[in-house]
């Protein structure tokens, strides 16, 4: 896990283990989407599939991962005194073809995002070859607003088992892509219990 600042709040860039990508897509895999487990009627996406992992799964499979680097993401942030970290939820994104996610914030104190698939050539432009940039299935992080020195967007291109550790009030926002195939990931919310 490496801290970095781009502009105000610390994000954290990590990679997730083998074993952790290999067991969520695996139950992802083999699990339909019911009423039970829908999420994206609680998220502001435009994405149709998004599924929510049980306390069980997450308390099995995901916890000692995710607490491991949320301790190092705020030990290198300089927060100390920390109790617990609590895990309040995790959902699983399956983001299709012209599917997106909206400017938005999370719940908790901290949230993360951990790259599980990512679709071949997603970043490909049909409609724009010569633009310089291409934010196909980027991800942007937006703080604060544009001003001379003052960087306000860092937008990053994830890589499978890349996970992002932030506050959860940076605001951040998913493009679409225009290519056939799956981006999945999985995004979380932290609470930290503090020592007296």
């Amino acid at each position: 896990m490496k801290t970095f600042r781009v502009f105000g709040p610390t994000l954290g860039k990590g990679k997730l283990s083998n074993k952790a990508i290999e067991v969520i897509n695996k139950f992802v895999d083999n699990t339909a989407i019911s009423k039970k487990n829908d999420y994206s009627s609680k998220l502001a996406s435009q994405i149709k599939n998004e599924i929510k992992l049980s306390p069980a799964f997450i308390k099995k499979n995901l916890s000692k991962e995710l607490i491991k680097n949320i301790k190092k993401y705020l030990k290198q942030s300089e927060i100390g005194m920390i109790k617990e970290i609590k895990i309040e939820n995790v959902w699983v994104v399956k983001q299709f073809k012209n599917e997106y996610n909206p400017v938005h914030y999370h719940e908790g104190q901290i949230s993360g995002v951990g790259y599980l698939k990512i679709p071949r050539n997603m970043n490909q432009n049909k409609m724009l070859h010569n633009k310089k940039i291409n934010t196909n299935g980027t991800v942007d992080f937006l703080n604060g607003q544009k001003n001379f020195l003052n960087k306000s967007i860092y937008n990053l291109n994830p890589k499978i088992r890349d996970l992002l550790i932030f506050p959860n009030y940076l605001m951040h926002s998913v493009y679409p892509f225009n290519v056939d195939g799956e981006r999945r990931s999985f995004s979380f919310n932290a609470k930290i219990l503090f020592k007296k």
